[in-house]
């Protein structure tokens, strides 16, 4: 099943007072746009993502890796898979704590792909994130086992080969890893 607009509405105002649902949804150019819920791979890839990235980014005090944050700026609200927040753009809250609403793009943000999801959606809410200061964004895809990544005024890295390092972030050069390291996480157990 591909992810299809359920609703127009009138402002991104509106759409931000609905409650939640599960799976997220997005709005993306007056629509709302349901997520597809994620499957195994999917989850087992994220959760691993984000294990990895904060065991090297959260421990030294650089950037936070969070699941599934809502980010609405630029017009759109979008739930991007996994996003990365550098220390000095974490939103904060008047107690100074981390904020509940983010209204900017993140400084770097993952998508993976699900079955029945949309690729060209996809694609497009990371180039939407890289028009407006993403540093880097990942587009993995599980089935075919290729990440692709995105940098502002680029063109796209394919990333097909398993022992090929992945592009990230200036500010997350300690991170070194492979597709292969990726794909290898689908191996559980």
């Amino acid at each position: 099943m591909v992810a299809t607009p359920v609703k127009n509405i009138i402002t991104l105002e509106k759409f931000l007072a609905l409650p939640e649902t599960k799976p997220a949804s997005e709005y993306i150019d007056g629509k709302i746009v349901q997520k597809p819920m994620p499957q195994g791979k999917h989850s087992v890839i994220q959760t691993k993502l984000l294990i990895f990235i904060n065991s090297l980014l959260l421990e030294s005090k650089i950037a936070i890796a969070l699941s599934e944050l809502r980010c609405t700026f630029g017009g759109r609200s979008i739930v991007p898979d996994v996003v990365v927040l550098k220390n000095e753009n974490i939103p904060k809250d008047d107690d100074g704590e981390v904020a509940n609403v983010v209204t900017t793009a993140p400084d770097w943000t993952i998508e993976i792909l699900s079955p029945d999801q949309s690729t060209t959606k996809v694609i497009k809410n990371i180039l939407h994130c890289l028009d407006r200061g993403t540093e880097v964004s990942w587009l993995i895809d599980p089935a075919e086992k290729m990440i692709l990544a995105y940098q502002p005024d680029k063109q796209v890295q394919v990333v097909d080969l398993l022992e090929a390092e992945l592009i990230v972030p200036e500010f997350a050069r300690s991170i070194k890893l492979t597709a292969g390291d990726v794909f290898g996480w689908l191996k559980v157990g």
